[in-house]
Order: structure tokens, then C-alpha cells, then sequence
């Protein structure tokens, strides 16, 4: 397995409680990324030799600026390309959003704003209005996500967030709080993951406690007690007791596999997958973790 971008959860704690969320973000959330983690996260990708780019998001990083510009700031001495995904909570006007990004002016490559009916009361919010002209006058690349709602087929819904309209993946909190409310398919149709390259997976994110996820709630090691290097070149996709059956035969595999299939329809693959992998949380507690991804606050 070859990395080339690391996504760190700096926080699960967020401002918001999204019922979109796929890691339950919310102000009750606990874990956050020590810059001391931050660092060891940096070197150890550097000793793997793909990673280009690293990602902060969360939860919300902006909620813990200075540990976050600490590590962009570590991250671009080390020649690391760099990005953020923010809810842009902090930009009430021009004047408050230029605060917050000038500092960040020549070390990001990317910067994502989430802005949709889940987050503000329009889907193009004034905090993104606010930071998109703050951003092209520092000439740092901005991009707007917008999550739609859950109406319609969700069935072939698209697997990474472009800077463009989305539908919802129903992963996190959206299993229960929206997945009610969309078109509803046979598990036998779910026979494929449709969102994550599960073999080679480019990208993956780190969790506030260093646990490696190939999807949020998948974890394949823990960085701290392994090398990120190692984790990679001993990557078995096919023997991995989560992620084999996704690859032979989908979410709906992996529920026939451990026998946990209900006679139930789901809204997407990653309805079935998720409600699956809940149900198997006790017998694969060092791989479905940590408790937060799975609504359970600590």
C-alpha cells in the first residue's frame, strides 16, 4: 500500500452536530490531536517516502487553531503539501476572516469550506462568502463542499467530496438521523464498496488517537505503537478480517460472513456497512474504533 495524502482528525469535537456527520462530530465529542502526535505522524511519513500531502480536519481543527498552525507550520517545513477542511464558523465577516487566514497565506494548497443546509441556513453561507474573498486575496486555493439532502436514490452517489454538490453518504450520525428519510434498496444490492479504494487506497485519516482508518471507523494500526511504514508494507486487503469480505462481495458479504444480516433495506452501501459493522464491534474491538465514530462519547 502506497500513501500519498494523510488526513489528520485533529479534533472530533465540533461547534456543529451535523446529522450528516460521518464521525458523530459535535460539542460533546472528546480526542484531540497533541502537537506532540502531530509531530511523530510527520516523521513517521516521512520514513514511508509517498506521502505528499497532509490534511488537518476533524470535527472541527479551527477549534484548536494554534496546535493546527503548529502543525501546518511543521508539515511545510518538512516539504509537505497541506490542506484544511473547516466549517468556516470563524469568518463573521472579511475582517474576521482575514485574521484567520493570513497566517495560513503561502504554506496551504487547499483549503474546503463546508457550507450547505446541514451547517448554516442557506447552502452558500456568508461565512463562505466571507472566506472565499479573503482566500483569493491571498491567493490560496479555496473550494466551496455542499452536501445535498437526503432525498432521492442515493444508490451510486459519489465516493470522494468534490468542490461541487454531493448526495450524502450514509455513514456516522446520517444512518440515524437521515437514512429514515431516503429511497431504501435490498441488501443484495450493496455487493461492492462504491466510495473507497480499499486495495490501494491513496489517502487514508488519522484519528485524534493515532489510529489509522481506511474508512472512518476501519482502522488498520495505530501509529503509535506501529510505524506507519510498516503498517503499509504489511497491508494483506484480502486477509484483513474487515476489509476481505468488502472486497469479494461488499457490505452485503461482510454482513453474510459474520452472520449479522437483518431482514432489513438500507439506504446506501454504507448504510448496510456501517449497521454492520456496529453489530461487530465487540469481536473486532483493535479494528472498528475508536468509540467516537460509533457514538459513543467519551
Amino acid at each position: 500500500m502506497k500513501l500519498t495524502g494523510l488526513h489528520l482528525l485533529l479534533t472530533h469535537q465540533c461547534n456543529f452536530e451535523c446529522d450528516h456527520c460521518f464521525v458523530w462530530g459535535s460539542p460533546w465529542q472528546t480526542g484531540t490531536m497533541s502537537i506532540r502526535l502531530i509531530r511523530r505522524i510527520l516523521h513517521q511519513a516521512a520514513e514511508a517516502g509517498s506521502v505528499e500531502w497532509i490534511y488537518f480536519e476533524g470535527g472541527e481543527p479551527f477549534l484548536y487553531y494554534q496546535t493546527m498552525l503548529a502543525g501546518i507550520d511543521e508539515a511545510v517545513k518538512m516539504g509537505y503539501k497541506v490542506g484544511i477542511v473547516s466549517n468556516g464558523y470563524w469568518a463573521t465577516s472579511e475582517e474576521d476572516a482575514l485574521l484567520f487566514l493570513a497566517p495560513l497565506a503561502g504554506k496551504i494548497q487547499d483549503l474546503s469550506i463546508s457550507s450547505d443546509l446541514y451547517h448554516y441556513s442557506e447552502k452558500i453561507s456568508q461565512q463562505s462568502l466571507f472566506i472565499t474573498k479573503v482566500a483569493h486575496d491571498l491567493h490560496i486555493p479555496v473550494g466551496v463542499i455542499t452536501i445535498e439532502q437526503p432525498e432521492g436514490s442515493a444508490a451510486s452517489s459519489i465516493g470522494q467530496i468534490p468542490n461541487e454538490t454531493s448526495l450524502i453518504m450514509y455513514r456516522g450520525r446520517a444512518t440515524d438521523k437521515l437514512a429514515p428519510q431516503a429511497v431504501h434498496y435490498p441488501p443484495d444490492v450493496f455487493t461492492s464498496c462504491p466510495h473507497e479504494n480499499l486495495i490501494d487506497p491513496g489517502r487514508v485519516h488519522i484519528d485524534a488517537f493515532g489510529n489509522l482508518h481506511i474508512c472512518q471507523g476501519i482502522s488498520l494500526g495505530n501509529l503509535v505503537n506501529s510505524a506507519l511504514k510498516d503498517i503499509c508494507d504489511n497491508y494483506e486487503p484480502f486477509s484483513h478480517p474487515i476489509i476481505g469480505p468488502l472486497l469479494v462481495g461488499g457490505p452485503y458479504d461482510l454482513a453474510r460472513k459474520y452472520q449479522v444480516l437483518k431482514d432489513e433495506t438500507y439506504a446506501d452501501a454504507c448504510h448496510l456497512c456501517y449497521e454492520t459493522r456496529v453489530s461487530l464491534r465487540d469481536r473486532f474491538p483493535d479494528i472498528l474504533l475508536p468509540d467516537q465514530m460509533y457514538m459513543v462519547s467519551q
